[in-house]
């Protein structure tokens, strides 16, 4: 697969995770990669430098996943970001809460590079 020059911000606390997300980004095409801890410091870089896609785990502290989406919605800069949420919770009403926060995008953990890769695709429209 070619290079994709699309920036992208991983948010999860688990260092593991970010790691695991990073390697399949990469193996779909991405290279720049950035992550963050947790929903505060992921703001922190988004209000930093340009994102063109934010991948972010629901369940973190103190800010979680659904915060930060409700965030980036909230600001004029970052409202129209790309938002993938990812989570080991699959219950409907938390689906329905990140899709009536605006998430473009939500999988379930455990999930595949194609899963990931599909999820993009619909997100960004950059491959068919």
């Amino acid at each position: 697969m070619g290079k994709i020059n699309i920036p992208v911000l991983v948010v999860d606390d688990y260092t593991t995770m970010r790691r695991i997300i990073r390697n399949l980004l990469e193996q779909i095409g991405f290279h720049d990669i950035d992550d963050a801890e947790d929903g505060t410091a992921a703001l922190v870089k988004l209000r930093s430098r340009s994102f063109g896609l934010v991948i972010s785990d629901w369940n973190m502290a103190p800010m979680s996943g659904l915060e930060l989406l409700k965030a980036v919605r909230a600001d004029a800069n970052l409202k129209g970001l790309p938002f993938i949420m990812v989570t080991a919770e699959g219950k409907p009403e938390n689906v329905l809460a990140a899709k009536q926060a605006g998430v473009n995008q939500y999988i379930s953990k455990p999930f595949t590079v194609d899963i990931l890769s599909k999820k993009i695709d619909t997100v960004l429209g950059v491959r068919a």
